[in-house]
């Protein structure tokens, strides 16, 4: 990087380090995150000027918050997830029903084709749903623009309902250890051979820099490898460059060319976090978990946010992360593929009925 690049990403760094230290301050939930994401877009709105982050700082960070989850692993938390695996699909399943049976009614009220609507509500994986989208002739920057209303919607609103309806069992923000031993120097080669995976699977899984780290990580725990600490200085690093490119990659135009049709769509969200909320409910009735780790597991996106809120609750983190890459890994290995095959067996109908 040249000098005057390295300049601006210090100061867009030093920028979102106050957002996140005021949120911090103020007590909102996952503050490292919230608080860069909200103090960028506010600084891109006021300057009307775009920010740049290299991409390899956002890779980086992700990879830490895989190790940071991965440590929480343990062999109850397999022991635990097993006999909710089908049932949760299930759950997933019916709130994706609920999203495509909802955006194609809202399609017919609207100008905006059912595809586009469709995917434009899909709870999970942005790129995914763009690149679908664009394989079935749908509007695919419309797409973008309504799945980045769903996922702000998110990552703002459930948070904050989940601290405050667990409010009680709210933890204040201390030093993040994990729970297994320190260990000596050379066990950081752990650390670097799951960051090592998590570049390698870039291009074959979704939230590859996450989950690769992750699955690894995890592994190792559960087998019983002695893994040291992440230093929480680390993880306070991390969450506040991915709050930055998060607040990077959303574009103000973008927002502003939804239009009346992003208020349908924020709505339409909200629908879906009650729904959500609702199953969880359902959820933690059938079965052992507690009503935060259910309601945070079935939470529609995204998967960081929603960890961290668990860990903020009291909730058992490790339980949720596990849960939600199930959802996401479902959502997006099988989703798009039904959702072309449904609309292209109704265009073959509409076909036929038209000759």
């Amino acid at each position: 990087m040249t000098s005057n690049k390295i300049i601006q990403v210090l100061l867009m760094f030093s920028i979102a380090s106050l957002g996140a230290f005021l949120f911090y301050l103020l007590s909102f939930p996952i503050p490292w995150i919230l608080g860069p994401l909200s103090v960028i877009l506010l600084t891109k709105l006021i300057t009307k000027k775009s920010t740049n982050l290299p991409i390899v700082f956002n890779n980086i960070a992700l990879m830490l918050i895989g190790i940071y989850f991965g440590l929480s692993f343990t062999n109850s938390t397999i022991e635990t997830i097993i006999p909710y695996i089908f049932p949760f699909l299930l759950s997933t399943v019916l709130l994706l029903i609920v999203s495509i049976g909802i955006s194609i009614i809202l399609s017919k009220f609207i100008e905006l084709d059912p595809i586009t609507s469709v995917f434009g509500s899909i709870p999970g994986g942005l790129s995914e749903m763009v690149a679908a989208s664009e394989s079935l002739s749908a509007n695919s920057a419309m797409v973008t623009i309504l799945q980045t209303v769903r996922l702000l919607t998110v990552v703002f609103t459930v948070p904050f309902l989940v601290v405050h309806m667990f409010s009680s069992n709210t933890v204040q923000f201390e030093p993040i250890v994990s729970i297994t031993q320190t260990g000596n120097f050379l066990h950081y080669g752990w650390f670097l051979l799951a960051m090592l995976v998590g570049w390698l699977i870039r291009d074959l899984l979704p939230a590859a820099f996450v989950l690769g780290p992750l699955i690894v990580i995890a592994s190792l725990s559960v087998i019983g490898i002695p893994l040291p600490n992440l230093a929480p200085i680390l993880l306070i690093a991390a969450q506040i460059t991915v709050g930055m490119s998060m607040g990077n990659k959303i574009s103000i135009k973008d927002l502003k060319l939804a239009g009346k049709y992003g208020g349908y769509y924020f709505a339409l969200t909200l629908l879906l976090i009650l729904t959500s909320f609702g199953i969880g409910y359902l959820f933690s009735n059938l079965s052992t978990l507690s009503l935060s780790t259910s309601i945070l597991s079935l939470a529609p996106g995204g998967m960081v946010e929603m960890v961290l809120t668990a860990q903020s609750v009291g909730a058992d983190s490790s339980v949720v992360s596990a849960l939600q890459l199930i959802r996401l890994l479902f959502i997006i290995l099988v989703v798009p593929s039904f959702l072309k095959f449904m609309f292209r067996k109704a265009e073959n109908k509409t076909v036929k009925t038209t000759v």
